[in-house]
C-alpha cells in the first residue's frame, strides 16, 4: 500500500484542474483520515486463550490493541452460565478501560442434516446473543463449517441461510450482529456468498477469516468483493509477519473501501510472550498506513 509519505511526495503537477498544492492538501487529508481505515484487534483463540479477563484487558491496553473478540470456553471466563451481577462486572471492566469488547466468538454451526441439532445450535446461539448484549459486546460469531457430502449442496446452503435469518432477527431485536465466519468446508468460494444471497436479514454479516481458499478461483479481490456489502464489524487476519497470507494487501483493499471495522489477529500458534507479540503486530499494522 502506498505510504502517506510517498503519496504526498507525488504532488508535483496539476491534476484535474487543481493546483499541485490543492492536490497535496487533499491527499494529506485523506492520508490522515484514520477514521476510514480498519482498526487492529485480537481474537482470543490461541493468542490470549490462557489469560484471565483482567490480564487480557491489561495486555491489550498496554499494546494499544483496543478491540477484542472473546472466544468462548477459554480462561477469560466470559461464558455461560453467567449471572446478572457477573455480566455487569464484565461490562464495567471494559467500560473502565480503553479496550472495546467487540463481541463473542462461538462454535455454533447450522449445517447438520439433523434438524434437532440445528435447532439446538440456534437456541444456544440466541443465549450468547443475550450474553454479548449484557457484557457490552456488539455481536456473536458463528460458523457455517461444512457441506455434508451425503446432502445436496443447495439444501445445506439454504438451511444455513434460513438458520442465520432466524438468528439475525433475534439478534437485531437486541442490538447485535450475527457474524458468519468464513470457515471449514464453507471456506471454499463461493459458498459463503451463496449463503449470504439467501440470508437477507441485515443483522447477518460476514466475518472474513483469511483462509488460503481466499486466493483461489477468481482471487482475493474478487472473492472479497462478492461478500463485501455484507461485511460486519469484524474480519479475522493472520499476523502481519506471517508469509502464508497477503494480509497487507487485504488491509489495503479494506481501506480502499473505507471499511473501518476491526481486523482481529488470529493464529493457531500461541506466542511465547503475548504482550511483545502484540506490540510487534501493532507496529507492523501502523506501518501499513504511514
Amino acid at each position: 500500500m502506498t505510504s502517506r509519505r510517498k503519496f504526498i511526495g507525488t504532488c508535483g503537477a496539476v491534476i484535474g484542474g487543481l493546483s499541485a498544492a490543492e492536490v497535496c492538501v487533499q491527499r494529506e487529508i485523506i492520508a490522515a483520515d484514520t477514521a476510514t481505515r480498519p482498526r487492529l484487534g485480537l481474537v482470543t483463540w490461541m493468542w490470549g486463550a490462557e489469560q484471565t479477563l483482567d490480564e487480557l484487558i491489561a495486555i491489550c491496553r498496554d499494546t494499544d490493541i483496543l478491540g477484542v473478540e472473546l472466544r468462548t470456553e477459554h480462561k477469560h471466563g466470559v461464558d455461560l452460565p453467567m449471572d446478572a451481577a457477573t455480566r455487569a462486572q464484565v461490562k464495567a471492566k471494559f467500560s473502565d478501560s480503553p479496550v472495546e469488547l467487540v463481541g463473542l466468538g462461538t462454535n455454533f454451526a447450522f449445517h447438520s442434516p439433523k434438524p434437532e441439532e440445528v435447532q439446538r445450535n440456534i437456541t444456544r446461539a440466541k443465549e450468547y446473543v443475550i450474553l454479548s448484549r449484557d457484557v457490552g459486546g456488539s455481536g456473536v460469531k458463528v460458523k457455517p463449517d461444512a457441506l455434508p457430502p451425503d446432502v445436496p449442496r443447495e439444501k445445506t446452503i439454504e438451511q444455513i441461510a434460513r438458520s442465520l435469518d432466524e438468528l439475525g432477527a433475534f439478534a437485531a431485536d437486541h442490538g447485535q450482529q450475527i457474524r458468519l465466519e468464513v470457515h471449514g468446508g464453507c471456506a471454499k468460494w463461493p459458498a459463503v456468498a451463496e449463503i449470504m444471497a439467501i440470508a437477507k436479514n441485515p443483522a447477518v454479516t460476514v466475518c472474513w477469516n483469511s483462509n488460503g481458499d481466499d486466493l483461489q478461483g477468481d482471487g482475493l479481490e474478487a472473492n472479497l468483493e462478492s461478500v463485501f456489502k455484507r461485511f460486519g464489524n469484524t474480519a479475522h487476519i493472520r499476523p502481519l509477519d506471517s508469509p502464508i497470507y497477503p494480509t497487507e494487501k487485504l488491509l489495503a483493499l479494506l481501506a480502499s473501501r473505507s471499511w473501518k471495522g476491526w481486523t482481529m489477529i488470529e493464529d493457531p500458534k500461541p506466542p511465547v510472550d503475548l504482550r511483545e507479540a502484540l506490540r510487534t503486530q501493532k507496529r507492523l499494522f501502523d506501518a501499513v498506513f504511514t
